[in-house]
């Protein structure tokens, strides 16, 4: 072996050494590569999740708005429109009716068409019937486009659960929750803030119209950029298409079913409970009756029930529902007997008692942001924990406005810890409820929640409305005693509430679940 070899056999080793370390370099590089465009699609998808959310969370906001906007602005319609209280009663009511009575059939028209094309028609007809809204001459006008916009928020507010279930995945859906909750109670609130606002503003003479207008530049805004978020969501893989696939006898029997159910309790404590309405719910109750052997013929016969069994067999589904209902009824209930104490009972101005509301916000605002951060096994907890304290404020909120007192600083912390403990009880419930659901049962089973809270808010309404208005009278003290009933009632329902989800949480510890 010469100098030549041995230089030839070194520069190859040289070579291979290179070529390793080449090879090797480029691999990392190429890795490198790989991991930023991975992190660049992340932050893609955060990012259109984060858009999707806001889209979806402003949805549910403005049909949550517009159940309690109106309630301010009622004298100057009245007013302007010459309304007969009739009439009146139905501008306010019509947009409840006609909501709590699709919500379900909107919830399938979104497993058939697509969560997303659903929401974004929804929105749509919610939008164009405000603009028409805003810009009616009568008052049966008025009322016809009222339940054109409720028509649009049933077809709307369903996707929105479903979207959320089915977009979001761990924390993110946790903190989606929190938002959604956020939007349905602070919607209440903000209504009667903004009303007060608009109607005192009086725009350039409009009056009352934009409690109306102001929903058309959001809806147009939301429209454009849903459009780009959820233009392409389709029917479910492997669904059946088109209009077979909606369950029409269920929607013939449930729609009037709905209807009788729901128009007593909203206009039953203005009528004095007449007889009809008496008569109306007892129809309703039997409808559901019949709505039930009806759906379980179209399951028998291998049809499409609109409210499949194995969807209310859900674990958890019924029993968060129900809690649910008596936490949304009593949250719904207060608000409307606690403005009509304020501006009936202490002459408050629209725009004082709607400022009222603040620290409530405020506290469902934290609570409902902040659940989802604590450890798992604190979670579970927090239902019943935060229907105790609801009930607690609710006995110090009677104590503080007794005998025609104005409550003071006494009022807004009952006001907050009210907030705080509802926050506290809506979000978990519906994750508890939601949670076990079956991917494909997701629409159905949004749709049956979102319904049973709907059907809880016009209770409560009613129910602590009728007992409010039973023991009030004229001036400030027979007000506040009007007053102290009703919120120890309250408290009454809350503590019940407290022990059943109490029962809940340890029925399912036992691996009981109801």
């Amino acid at each position: 072996m010469n100098d030549t070899d041995l230089m030839s056999g070194s520069d190859a080793r040289r070579e291979g050494d290179v070529e390793r370390v080449t090879s090797a370099l480029g691999d990392a590089g190429e890795k490198s590569g790989q991991r930023q465009a991975g992190d660049r699609r992340r932050d893609r998808r955060g990012a259109a999740g984060t858009v999707l959310l806001v889209v979806l969370v402003a949805g549910q906001f403005m049909a949550v708005l517009d159940a309690s906007i109106v309630n301010v602005a009622a004298p100057v319609m009245r007013s302007d429109l010459h309304a007969s209280g009739a009439g009146l009663q139905w501008i306010i009511a019509g947009y409840t009716i006609a909501y709590a009575m699709l919500l379900i059939t909107g919830s399938r028209l979104g497993a058939i068409f697509g969560y997303g094309r659903a929401y974004l028609g929804g929105l749509a007809l919610f939008t164009l019937a405000s603009l028409a809204c805003g810009l009616a001459g009568s008052t049966g006008e008025l009322v016809v486009f009222r339940c054109l916009q409720g028509a649009g928020a049933a077809l709307l507010v369903p996707q929105v659960l479903t979207l959320i279930q089915r977009r979001f995945e761990g924390r993110r859906r946790t903190a989606a929750m929190g938002l959604y909750q956020t939007a349905i109670a602070g919607g209440a609130v903000v209504g009667q803030i903004l009303g007060g606002v608009l109607v005192s503003a009086d725009l350039f003479g409009t009056g009352w119209r934009p409690v109306f207008l102001v929903n058309v530049p959001l809806g147009l805004l939301l429209l454009v950029v849903g459009w780009r978020a959820l233009g392409g969501d389709g029917p479910d893989p492997g669904a059946r298409p088109g209009w077979g696939r909606l369950d029409v006898p269920g929607v013939l029997v449930l729609a009037p079913a709905m209807l009788a159910l729901v128009v007593p309790l909203v206009m039953g404590h203005e009528q004095g409970w007449p007889v009809w309405g008496w008569v109306m719910l007892a129809a309703g109750i039997a409808g559901m009756g019949v709505f039930a052997l009806v759906e379980r013929a179209v399951a028998a016969r291998g049809g499409s029930p609109l409210v499949p069994g194995a969807v209310l067999r859900s674990p958890g589904l019924m029993s968060g529902g129900i809690a649910l209902l008596i936490a949304v009824g009593s949250y719904n209930g207060f608000l409307f007997t606690l403005a009509l104490h304020l501006q009936s009972g202490l002459g408050d101005s629209p725009l004082r008692a709607g400022l009222t509301y603040v620290p409530c916000a405020i506290g469902f605002a934290v609570s409902g942001l902040w659940w989802g951060r604590l450890p798992e096994r604190i979670r579970a907890h927090v239902g019943y924990l935060g229907f105790a304290l609801v009930s607690v404020s609710y006995v110090g909120m009677a104590a503080s406005v007794h005998g025609g007192r104005e409550g003071g600083v006494a009022l807004a912390v009952g006001l907050a810890a009210m907030g705080l403990g509802q926050g506290a009880v809506i979000g978990p419930l519906m994750a508890s409820a939601l949670g076990r659901v079956r991917a494909e049962h997701a629409g159905d089973a949004s749709g049956v929640l979102v319904t049973l809270m709907q059907v809880g808010a016009v209770l409560g309404v009613a129910t602590y409305g009728t007992t409010f208005l039973s023991a009030t009278g004229v001036g400030a003290h027979a007000s506040a005693h009007a007053a102290v009933v009703t919120f120890v009632a309250l408290a009454a329902v809350n503590v019940c509430a407290a022990v059943w989800a109490w029962r809940v949480v340890v029925g399912q510890r036992a691996g009981r679940v109801a």
